[in-house]
């Protein structure tokens, strides 16, 4: 039998069912008949409930609201505080609702669908000002919510691919805290055009000869339709006549990335020229990329955030200079560039520095395109040093932007944009702008991702002495 082939049945699969339900733990010694019914105070970041026992120890309870009481199941104790899971809800939120997806409770991809969209909303909100406290913050009235749908809105999705010891093929997402995946015929997150590809998907996969050599499929949506990606351990000629007769069918672009240790990407239909649109008042802004680039996943979201950024930099002069630090494809940058600003955007893959250049061209734009480690103290004080900017936008990934925000309290400027994945590392180094001098004069919070306890957020930071010393300094500087 060939590596990859399809192998005898076997006893167990590993792998959970469409309707599968947890599996409820066994109390764990010592946390079972003093605290089976809780009332539940609040919400932790993650959005697990947080009740206490009558001896007061903290529980964190997967699907519980806060408000409610309910009976659980204690799967996991610890010194401090114990783990657990809804049995029953005795009393319900007024926020509880029903969930909108079949699979709920056994796919891992959300965590709040039990949770009304205001109810998510005023929770994301509260994690954000509640992280921004503990490092001695606290801007000024409420955050403002970017938000829009909480169904049909992904745009791109990563699914899991499996055979199991019978020889079944699954897909879908993995299970809560589980290498386990959880089969998928629809999806009321991604976006309808992509959800209807799951179960075709699953057919292609079941009549391949060595679906075991498929790792996982990336789905995308741009302006030019749905693409596919297939993560391919190695190749398969007759595997890849099949997949090719299933995007012709389905009307899909498609490419592949094969090999183990440094895999090489290729495209199995024409490549399309991938690109997304983005409105900047009147004009409109078309946005290439490739599959592996960074895109945000929620198309309608992610113009709100650009809408406000604009806002909130609003007015800017001709000319002004601007810093749009890991620029990524030009999401902010280039729609910076469409109202006047001269703008220089830094990023670290040489790849992506590419694409954003061609996408300044596209859209007629002028941008000073570079390629700087971003985490090097160095970089950051080279680039605020050479280009004496009035405005840095900050659009970092999760590990935040420490490096440039130590660079910016040496040598403050008037602006600081920061827009961020993580709240705890947004409010770590607004903390350190803020002790610099920097004020925190608007924040909002984005749902990005309805249904997740996963949010984003943004603060606009000023520093009065920094614009008082630009103050009649020349454009050119």
């Amino acid at each position: 039998m060939g590596l990859g082939k399809r192998r005898p049945t076997r006893a167990r699969s590993g792998v959970s069912g469409l309707q599968e339900r947890r599996r409820e733990a066994p109390p764990a010694k010592g946390a079972g008949d003093d605290a089976p019914v809780l009332t539940l105070q609040g919400l932790a970041h993650d959005g697990r409930g947080v009740g206490r026992t009558p001896a007061g120890k903290t529980v964190f309870v997967e699907g519980g609201l806060a408000g409610e009481t309910v009976a659980v199941a204690v799967h996991r104790t610890r010194k401090r505080f114990d783990e657990a899971h809804v049995r029953e809800v005795l009393e319900p939120s007024v926020d509880r609702v029903t969930p909108p997806c079949a699979h709920y409770g056994s796919c891992g991809g959300c965590d709040l669908q039990h949770l009304s969209l205001a109810g998510q909303h005023r929770h994301k909100q509260a994690v954000l000002r509640e992280l921004l406290a503990r490092q001695g913050l606290a801007p000024a009235g409420e955050p403002e919510l970017l938000a829009e749908a909480g169904e049909g809105y992904r745009r791109r999705a990563r699914l899991g691919v499996k055979v199991d010891a019978e020889g079944g093929v699954h897909l879908g997402f993995r299970a809560r805290h589980s290498h386990r995946l959880v089969d998928l015929d629809a999806c009321p997150v991604l976006l309808p055009e992509l959800s209807a590809l799951l179960t075709p998907l699953r057919d292609c996969l079941k009549a391949l000869e060595a679906p075991r050599h498929v790792g996982h499929l990336e789905l995308l949506a741009s302006d030019v339709g749905e693409t596919l990606v297939i993560r391919q351990l190695r190749e398969h000629p007759d595997d890849t006549y099949r997949w090719r007769t299933f995007a012709e069918a389905r009307g899909v672009h498609l490419a592949r990335w094969v090999g183990r240790e440094a895999p090489t990407f290729e495209w199995l239909t024409p490549a399309p020229a991938l690109s997304c649109r983005l409105a900047v008042g009147e004009r409109e802004l078309t946005l290439g990329f490739a599959p592996g680039d960074f895109l945000q996943a929620n198309e309608a979201v992610n113009a709100r955030m650009v809408a406000t950024a604009l806002a909130w930099l609003s007015p800017l002069s001709p000319g002004e200079p601007v810093l749009d630090l890991f620029a990524g494809v030009g999401n902010f940058g280039l729609p910076l560039s469409a109202l006047g600003a001269r703008v220089c955007a830094v990023e670290g893959s040489a790849a992506m520095v590419d694409r954003l250049g061609d996408n300044a061209q596209r859209n007629g734009l002028r941008v000073d395109a570079r390629q700087a480690d971003l985490n090097a103290a160095a970089s950051g004080r080279a680039l605020l040093d050479e280009l004496g900017p009035r405005t840095v936008l900050l659009d970092p990934p999760r590990d935040g932007a420490e490096a440039v925000c130590r660079s910016l309290a040496e040598r403050p400027v008037p602006r600081v944009l920061y827009v961020s994945c993580d709240p705890a590392t947004l409010a770590r180094d607004a903390a350190r702008l803020v002790q610099a001098g920097y004020v925190i004069q608007r924040w909002a919070v984005a749902d990005m991702f309805a249904h997740t306890a996963h949010l984003e957020s943004m603060l606009l930071l000023e520093h009065p002495d920094a614009g008082r010393r630009c103050e009649g300094a020349s454009i050119d500087g």
